[in-house]
C-alpha cells in the first residue's frame, strides 16, 4: 500500500513572501516603465507618482499608526514602534523627492482621482481596525515587504534627480519573519494575515493603474 506524501506547510512568511512575489508591486509594468524610470518624461511622472503616494501613505495617522493604536497583542508592540519609526524615514524621503521633482502634472480627471485615493485611505483605515485577529498585521506586514519594489524605484529618481535618499529604517525581513512565527495560534491564521496583505497589495496595483491612465490622459 502506497502512501501519498505531503508537502510541509508553508511558514507565515514564506505564504507572504510568496504572495508579495505574484501580487506585489513589483509585478505591475508602470513601476517599471521607461516613462516613469527613464524617458524624457519621466521626472514629471515620477512628480505625479510621488504626489499620489504622499496623498496615500503621508497623512498620519496612516495605516501602520492605526494599527499600532488598535493592536491587542503586546508581543508585536516593538516591531509596530519599529515600523512607525522606519516609514516615517521613508515620508522623510518623499519629501524631499517631491520638492525636487516639482508640483504634481496637470492632469485631466484630478478631482476623480483625489476620491479614489481619498477612498483607498479609508478601505487602509478599516483594515487597521479589524477585529479579525491577524488581518492587520498582515496588511502592516504586506506594506512593509511591498514597499521594497516601490523604494528601489524612489532610490533610482533620487539618483536621478541628484536628491539625497536616507537609507532604510524598515524592520526588516528576518525580524517580520520573527514576528510572524511567534504570532500566537488562531483559527485560520495564516488565511486572515494573507487577506489583509493582499488588500494592501490591492491598493498599490490600483494605485498604479491610475498612474498610468493619468500619464495616457496626458498625452491625448
Amino acid at each position: 500500500m502506497r502512501v501519498a506524501l505531503e508537502n510541509p506547510p508553508l511558514d507565515r512568511s514564506e505564504l507572504l513572501t510568496s504572495l508579495i512575489a505574484g501580487e506585489g508591486s513589483a509585478t505591475h509594468a508602470w513601476l517599471h516603465s521607461a516613462d516613469l524610470n527613464a524617458g524624457h518624461l519621466a521626472n514629471r511622472n515620477m512628480s505625479d507618482m510621488l504626489h499620489l503616494l504622499t496623498m496615500l501613505h503621508g497623512p498620519q495617522p496612516g495605516l501602520i499608526e492605526l494599527v499600532a493604536e488598535h493592536n491587542v497583542w503586546p508581543g508585536g508592540d516593538a516591531w509596530l514602534a519599529d515600523a512607525i519609526r522606519g516609514f516615517a524615514n521613508e515620508r522623510g524621503n518623499l519629501g524631499s523627492l517631491i520638492v525636487a521633482a516639482g508640483p504634481a502634472p496637470s492632469t485631466p480627471g484630478e478631482a476623480a482621482s483625489v476620491s479614489a485615493i481619498l477612498a483607498q485611505r479609508q478601505a487602509m483605515a478599516t483594515i487597521a481596525r479589524s477585529d479579525r485577529f491577524g488581518c492587520a498585521i498582515g496588511a502592516v506586514a504586506g506594506l512593509l515587504l511591498d514597499w521594497m519594489p516601490i523604494r528601489a524605484t524612489l532610490e533610482t529618481a533620487a539618483a536621478r534627480l541628484n536628491v539625497s535618499f536616507s537609507p532604510s529604517r524598515l524592520p526588516s525581513e528576518d525580524s517580520t519573519a520573527d514576528l510572524l512565527a511567534d504570532l500566537p495560534a488562531q483559527p485560520r491564521l495564516e488565511r486572515t494575515l494573507m487577506f489583509g496583505a493582499r488588500q494592501i497589495l490591492l491598493h498599490h496595483q490600483c494605485l498604479f493603474d491610475l498612474l498610468a491612465t493619468r500619464a495616457g490622459a496626458r498625452e491625448d
